[in-house]
């Protein structure tokens, strides 16, 4: 088979395709014949050599694919050979083949196209985690979604608003505003033109966000604390300002507010077996009736990974990019 692995850890590494063996699945696992892989931010991290895959997972990126299952290992009941499947992996997604736990997949929900499937799984699952298991979000909460048309930040303002929460997002420029505004945001503001902490708290009546969804990191941890409404709860699931910042203890006191932090790659199989069993239960509803819906940026052939992951790292993907074997 075809995979893109990292050919160079000097700086940022580059992305070459190469030939390999197939893997083939253990017990409790299935071969998936992909129809596409999600690209995501932690992708630069590993072709930068800064995020390892764990132990036993295959040396080329990919946390998420769609496919098809052509084999099964023993003890799977589900899904069977030839189910349409979206999947939550550890790493190897940039292949023409990928094994997964049978626990982290998902039928393809109704509604949405098998290659276009591939967005959802990472980004429904971090999204889904952060917001209702970790923040504890509550119906008509009021819920700052930092980075509004990222990968996990089109799906997390869908969902949030299908949870009944007051949906504030940010995102750069103009057009941007006004696409993540289609998704459902109640009130978007343009981060590069505007006080967002003034906007937000303009937008709640001064009381401030109940949850704010952070991918900023370091560099914005002051100003997500001062977001925050009293007993708000900041969840930071991304570094792109900096794995470092300064916090105010007195200010986050004052608010009786809670700082956490999270990743969906380094937890057990058991943990995202249960994530993946809520989503499930939870989401694909939402998926299926059009509340929730995967956004794409681009699709792009697996050899051009590096094409893609520039993307990425330039700001210019609204949503998803997808890369198709």
């Amino acid at each position: 088979m075809r995979a893109v692995t990292i050919a160079s850890q000097a700086g940022a590494g580059k992305l070459a395709l190469i030939v390999t063996d197939p893997p083939e699945p253990d017990d409790g696992e299935v071969l998936v014949r992909v129809a596409a892989s999600g690209v995501n931010r932690a992708d630069l991290l590993q072709r930068a050599g800064n995020y390892p895959p764990p132990a036993g997972a295959p040396p080329w990126p990919g946390m998420e694919v769609s496919g098809t299952v052509i084999a099964a290992g023993h003890g799977v009941s589900s899904p069977r050979v030839g189910d349409e499947v979206v999947a939550l992996l550890e790493g190897g997604g940039y292949a023409e083949l990928a094994v997964v736990r049978a626990a982290q997949t998902l039928p393809v929900p109704d509604g949405v196209g098998l290659v276009d499937a591939a967005a959802l799984p990472e980004a429904v699952c971090t999204a889904w985690t952060n917001l209702v298991d970790t923040a504890r979000l509550r119906p008509r909460e009021r819920v700052l979604v930092q980075g509004g048309s990222g990968g996990v930040g089109s799906v997390a303002v869908q969902l949030a608003k299908a949870l009944g929460a007051f949906v504030v997002a940010t995102a750069g420029g103009p057009e941007r505003v006004a696409r993540v505004r289609a998704l459902g945001a109640d009130v978007v503001v343009d981060h590069r033109a505007d006080d967002v902490v003034a906007a937000v708290r303009d937008a709640t009546g001064g009381r401030g966000a109940d949850v704010v969804l952070d991918v900023l990191g370091g560099g914005g941890l002051a100003d997500n604390v001062r977001a925050l409404a009293p007993g708000g709860r900041l969840v930071v699931i991304g570094l792109q300002r900096g794995r470092r910042g300064e916090l105010d203890l007195s200010a986050l006191m004052a608010k009786r507010a809670v700082v956490t932090g999270s990743l969906l790659r380094s937890r057990t199989a058991q943990e995202k077996a249960a994530i993946v069993a809520a989503v499930r239960e939870h989401v694909w509803p939402m998926v299926a009736d059009g509340r929730v819906r995967p956004v794409v940026h681009a699709r792009l052939p697996l050899a051009d990974a590096d094409d893609a992951l520039g993307l990425l790292e330039r700001g210019e993907a609204f949503g998803k990019v997808l890369l198709v074997p």
